[in-house]
């Protein structure tokens, strides 16, 4: 049977039919988007409590927009360091005002459906910007877990501040410290525990439910300065509007929305890509009409005070973990947040700022842990090239020249490799159909930078049909172009049709990785 048609349906019907498995689904996301949302906020340089309710807003307001139905909605730690540097350079509320005109944008883009933008940048250098964000979350947040002096390290840039941890540590408030280390081992290792049932339970409620109570036997609120705890405050009462257009005429200001356009697009939609892969009714989003939805939520979040969110992926593959059925779950996920602002903020009050570093922390190591190093690696020693680079320049200079230089990189490689200037940028492909077969055949280069006009290409078949993909004229493919290929297969052989590969032999492939860069050899 087709999954498509034994999905569950969302609206009203989908409610009713599916209420317990969204709503404890929902309740267990909000137990991981509280304090995360919470450290998130903090860390950009927000009131914390814009964290909860730019989630509040992801889950009670975005969920009645035609949404991805798994992903769940929020502020997220890969936006950290752009949030961070421009409220430095321009202040919370101006800053405001950038993420309300990104929003405006980012509208514009999925109306005129071009969601699938985000397949032009190669996987290589999406995943070097990643990696390096999770470096510099990892770097900030040191000297937070170990209860630092705020001006021991403000103005610091990442590598200063991974040179600095020495002294760090040397000035460290050891009975926070204790509670940030002790808070980021069990992260570590609860994962890892034979206890099935211990695995379970959220990591960050099992930080909460040691790091409050030692934060009391150690009077933090008394013994310790201010910074030790998070502080939310009168919540309710500083609701309004806070965006602030009077900068808009700078650089500053359109510099900014450059920069959490170009991140929160493409990492909303690369984890609405992973969600649907995850979705065990096998549910397909519609990537322009999810990026609208996450805009409008985004204007209002803007105006509010709130942080750009994205389709998070840790919240949202925990969700199809959980048991969700429709994207009720962000909804209750967002019910739930909003409770807590009504009832438990003097309990929030009592969670260590060290604890919400160690989740970031984790976070940010989970962006940037050995695996992806090793998975790019394997793919081959090119991207690994790719990786590294984008890396390197994000972290000495900023996050667009970080992807400039590895996308430039890429490029190199294509060159020579013995791809044309001009085949870089040129559509090849040839379409026919004998009956009910339809015929693609591609040119010399399929490369990621003519990705968008080839899925023109593809996208005109309907998915229905059998499909026979020619090999026999390319030289050369990369692959990012071949995850492509494949993700149409997928898509093909899911809705019913047939995909057939003809013409591979003679590509060689260029490493031993099966979605490696292929090319034909000469004989």
């Amino acid at each position: 049977m087709n999954p498509q048609h034994s999905a569950s349906a969302s609206g009203a019907s989908g409610f009713k039919a599916h209420l317990k498995k969204d709503a404890l689904s929902g309740f267990f996301v909000f137990l991981l988007a509280l304090p995360l949302s919470l450290g998130i906020a903090k860390a950009s340089g927000f009131p914390p409590a814009m964290g909860v309710l730019t989630a509040m807003i992801g889950g009670l307001f975005v969920s009645f927009f035609n949404v991805a139905e798994m992903t769940i909605k929020g502020p997220a730690a890969g936006l950290i360091t752009i949030c961070a540097a421009s409220i430095a350079e321009l202040g919370w509320e101006a800053t405001s005002g950038v993420i309300v005109v990104m929003a405006l944008l980012q509208f514009l883009i999925g109306a005129f459906k071009l969601g699938s933008l985000s397949d032009f940048f190669p996987h290589s250098v999406v995943h070097g910007m990643l990696a390096a964000i999770g470096i510099i979350i990892i770097a900030k947040q040191i000297p937070v877990l170990l209860g630092d002096e705020p001006s021991l390290y403000a103005g610091e840039g990442p590598v200063e501040l991974l040179l600095d941890i020495p002294r760090f540590i040397s000035h460290a408030h050891w009975h926070i410290g204790i509670v940030g280390v002790l808070s980021l081992l069990i992260l570590v290792l609860q994962p890892r525990l034979p206890w099935k049932a211990l695995r379970s339970v959220p990591g960050p409620m099992v930080v909460l439910l040691i790091a409050v109570p030692l934060s009391l036997y150690w009077h933090f609120s008394e013994s310790e300065p201010s910074y030790s705890l998070v502080h939310i405050g009168d919540f309710w009462g500083n609701l309004g509007l806070h965006a602030d257009f009077t900068a808009i005429g700078t650089f500053a200001f359109w510099k900014y929305v450059v920069m959490f356009l170009f991140v929160n697009s493409l990492e909303s939609l690369l984890t609405v890509k992973a969600v649907d892969g995850l979705d065990p009714q096998g549910r397909k989003a519609n990537p322009s009409a999810d990026l609208t939805g996450l805009a409008a939520g985004n204007a209002l979040s803007g105006l509010l005070g709130g942080l750009p969110m994205i389709s998070e992926v840790v919240r949202s593959s925990a969700n199809v973990g959980f048991g969700a059925r429709t994207k009720w779950s962000n909804f209750f996920h967002g019910l739930f947040l909003l409770i807590a602002m009504l009832l438990v903020i003097p309990w929030i009050e009592l969670i260590p700022n060290a604890a919400l570093s160690a989740m970031l922390i984790y976070a940010g190591f989970r962006l940037a842990s050995p695996n992806e190093f090793k998975g790019v690696y394997a793919i081959g020693k090119d991207q690994l090239t790719i990786f590294l680079v984008t890396i390197a320049v994000t972290l000495l200079e900023d996050l667009l020249l970080g992807v400039a230089a590895g996308i430039l990189v890429k490029l190199a490689f294509h060159l020579a490799r013995g791809v044309r200037f001009k085949e870089l940028f040129k559509t090849q492909a040839t379409v026919w159909r004998e009956g009910a077969v339809a015929h693609v055949k591609l040119g010399r280069v399929a490369v990621f930078t003519t990705i968008l006009g080839h899925q023109k290409i593809f996208q005109s078949i309907p998915l229905t049909s059998k499909v026979v993909l020619h090999l026999d004229a390319l030289y050369f493919m990369d692959h990012s172009f071949f995850e492509v290929l494949q993700r149409w297969e997928m898509e093909v052989n899911r809705a019913g049709g047939q995909f057939t590969w003809s013409g591979s032999e003679g590509l060689t492939l260029l490493s031993d990785h099966p979605k490696a860069a292929r090319k034909r050899m000469a004989s």
